[in-house]
């Protein structure tokens, strides 16, 4: 299984402990179980009680809910290094999502019951991770309002600079993004669909300004888009 040091980087990945000092990490860890599931597994389901958060030590998994019209749409997928169900620490309602192993996984699984004590008895770091709290809001509140201000192509763009900024690495042909992303996850990031994030891509592939590789992309000429998001 990963190692501590693997499990402390997993946690870091996930605003609400970038609040803690390494001692308290250390504690929280302590508190973690580590569990495997399979490629299909249903971790759980839309509606279950929430008693638990999870980080991806290994594999990836897909966030997902059933549409009106009966379709699964795909919200986000959560990878190595990434955590998902971090705010049912808090408030501890029904999940709001399905979560299924999108290949073996293997996740580290830090229980409500062990963790609300612990910081309870801690007000220092309740102060700090209610102000970490706020500025996730903050950021939750740019991203709506790039839906409303920004067509596709302004939206699209803001995302491949934000990804690049968060998980990418300098190349001889610009900034690659070290993560597939199928455009259909894109697709839900923009509110858009599958088909439209395709039409744009291929657009700006044609005129040079990123390479498409297999589910990886490298960002070319990033001002450009840049431009485009300030611009829009």
């Amino acid at each position: 299984m990963p190692s501590r040091a693997a499990q402390r980087d997993a946690l870091l990945s996930c605003t609400l402990f970038t609040a803690m000092r390494p001692e308290e990490l250390d504690r929280i860890l302590t508190m973690g179980s580590e569990r495997s599931y399979r490629r299909g597994q249903m971790i759980f389901q839309k509606g279950d009680t929430a008693s638990s958060m999870m980080a991806v030590l290994k594999g990836s998994v897909r966030i997902s809910t059933g549409s009106a019209d009966g379709k699964e749409v795909t919200l986000n997928t959560i990878r190595t290094g990434e955590v998902f169900g971090e705010i049912a620490l808090l408030d501890g309602r029904p999940r709001s999502a399905d979560a299924t192993a999108a290949e073996d996984s293997d996740l580290l699984v830090i229980e409500r019951r062990h963790f609300m004590p612990y910081l309870l008895a801690n007000q220092d770091l309740v102060v700090r991770m209610v102000a970490v709290l706020c500025q996730r809001l903050r950021q939750t509140s740019d991203a709506l309002s790039d839906i409303v201000m920004l067509d596709l192509p302004g939206r699209l763009a803001r995302l491949l600079l934000r990804l690049a900024e968060d998980h990418g690495s300098a190349t001889p042909a610009g900034i690659r993004i070290e993560f597939k992303l199928s455009q259909r996850d894109i697709g839900t990031r923009v509110a858009s669909t599958r088909e439209s994030v395709n039409k744009q891509l291929q657009v700006w592939r044609d005129a040079g300004w990123l390479s498409l590789d297999r589910g990886y992309i490298t960002l070319r000429h990033p001002e450009r888009l840049r431009r485009m998001c300030e611009t829009d």
